[in-house]
């Protein structure tokens, strides 16, 4: 068992023969494309959630007693922070749809990266929360990273793949805690700089890691398992023969050249669709193919391949698949899951602080990068466990229940520490850790329901919910900035705001009986 599953993570997938999509995961393989793609997808995140995320470590006193910094400005700093990424994650999607989610990757780590490089320019409170708006951009590359994912590996592995993507990438802004306090304290102990030099010049570092990044996945990643993205609609003609008139799909053979009853695999075709219609669908922008699954059947095998294919939207069609309520059911979700874990981890270090006065920089610092270093573990949880009960059940629905039950639950962790509000450090790391486990899975079995919901427009799904992520993430930083130090309270308005939300969509099909396009 143990021989197999180490050969799964090494050697080359097995490929679906139609969609081209791979049915296995190579962690450890980035010599194969896939392998490749994964590789580049959480580390091009993790070294965007670096840059993000580097400023609150020292924000706490360093660069607070720097700049003379009210808590109110930093407040003010850490929500500016989100907005940036709440407004390019909505363009990001559609961008992804168009030109693929490779070089959006790419686009925004570069853009991203600048302002990263300017933080010796900044001298004052408002020039931080500045340029704490444009590094925002990196929040951005989540939506390239999942839809990036989601077009290299098969439906039934697509939640594995993205919690792990999106999970190890997240870790960034644990490591962070670790790797920015490390570099400051190192520059001014070993390297004799004083502390208003010394935390600018750390930043310097963030900007190489992320620009290395970006070029190796410029110059050595695929856009598609076809290659260019113009070239993504090719796998209707792969085939295991090329000589072969015959598409498969799971061990069925599908002969192009045949004629199908109306109740037969087309529904309603006379003939079934050529290799060219996913092509004439994006150059028409309406006809998208119907959603089609064990939830929504309809279209049956040629159907199912057809809605695989990405298609660009035009805009009136893009706002119908945003605000389609099987988006918004995953949305809101993520928007409490996601939102909530950005901002914890802009204040955990200081409400560690204010609970435990001991406790420094560095150290309150260091418990707090636990919260975030657990997503290498809970966030992949939460896509592992929704694929395996969807490869068990063969229904979606399962996926949605047990993203239910992980938002609800918590829900209840963050009511329990917001009310309890622990003065045991044992306590508050023990609760904190419950919360990160439910917090991070539910994130994880969020993006395992995304890709079903329109696959034909996964980057304007993957784009609404993972901006609506970062709402979720204003919103609750806007809780701690106007309860200020009283983080217990603001704790448990969040608990209140996520169990109401997760129980008011609860109802909501995951792919809708109605499908919003017609074939």
């Amino acid at each position: 068992m143990a021989a197999n599953f180490g050969k799964l993570l090494f050697s080359s997938p097995e490929i679906h023969p139609a969609t081209r999509k791979a049915k296995s995961i190579p962690v450890l393989n980035p010599f194969d494309q896939y392998g490749r793609v994964f590789f580049f997808s959480w580390l091009g995140f993790m070294v965007a959630f670096l840059s993000w995320y580097a400023f609150p470590p020292l924000l706490s006193v360093t660069i607070k007693e720097d700049l003379n910094m009210t808590e109110e400005e930093i407040a003010n700093s850490n929500i500016v922070a989100l907005l940036a990424t709440f407004l390019v994650r909505f363009v990001a999607g559609p961008l992804c749809d168009r030109f693929g989610p490779r070089l959006v990757f790419v686009g925004l780590l570069l853009c991203g990266s600048i302002p990263t490089a300017m933080a010796g320019l900044v001298t004052n409170p408002n020039g931080l929360i500045a340029l704490r708006f444009f590094v925002g951009i990196l929040g951005g590359t989540f939506v390239p990273c999942q839809v990036w994912c989601t077009g290299f590996f098969d439906k039934k592995i697509v939640g594995t793949a993205n919690s792990l993507a999106a999970g190890w990438g997240n870790a960034g802004g644990g490591i962070t805690y670790f790797i920015m306090p490390a570099l400051y304290d190192s520059l001014v102990a070993s390297r004799g700089l004083a502390p208003h030099k010394a935390w600018r010049v750390a930043y310097i570092v963030p900007f190489i890691i992320i620009a290395a990044v970006a070029l190796g996945m410029l110059f050595l990643c695929e856009d598609t398992p076809t290659g260019k993205w113009s070239d993504r609609h090719l796998w209707s003609k792969e085939t295991p023969a090329a000589s072969s008139p015959a598409s498969i799909y799971d061990g069925n053979i599908v002969d192009l050249n045949q004629s199908f009853p109306s109740s037969g695999l087309t529904s309603g075709l006379t003939s079934p669709p050529s290799m060219y219609d996913a092509i004439d669908v994006e150059k028409k922008g309406t006809q998208t193919p119907q959603i089609v699954d064990k939830d929504a059947s309809g279209l049956g095998q040629i159907g199912t391949l057809k809605r695989e294919t990405v298609v660009a939207l035009s805009h009136k069609d893009t706002v119908r698949v945003a605000f389609s309520l099987t988006t918004l059911a995953v949305a809101i979700p993520y928007a409490c899951s996601f939102g909530s874990e950005l901002a914890i981890n802009s204040i955990l270090g200081t409400y560690y602080s204010e609970r435990f006065p001991s406790m420094g920089q560095t150290e309150s610092g260091q418990w707090a990068a636990m919260f975030g270093l657990l997503n290498v573990v809970c966030r992949p949880a939460g896509g592992f466990f929704g694929d395996l009960i969807y490869r068990s059940t063969g229904s979606i629905w399962s996926k949605k229940l047990l993203l239910t039950f992980l938002g609800l639950s918590m829900g209840a962790f963050q009511l329990a520490i917001g009310l309890s509000n622990p003065s045991s450090q044992s306590t508050m790391f023990g609760l904190m850790a419950g919360l990160a486990f439910f917090l991070e899975a539910c994130n994880g079995a969020n993006f395992a329901v995304v890709p079903h919901v329109h696959p034909y427009a996964n980057g304007v799904v993957s784009g609404v919910v993972g901006g609506l992520g970062n709402l979720g993430g204003i919103v609750f930083a806007i809780v701690f900035r106007y309860n200020g130090s009283q983080y217990g309270r603001s704790m448990w308005i969040i608990g209140v705001i996520s169990l109401a939300a997760n129980l008011a969509v609860s109802w909501v099909r995951p792919v809708s009986k109605n499908p919003l396009f017609e074939t």
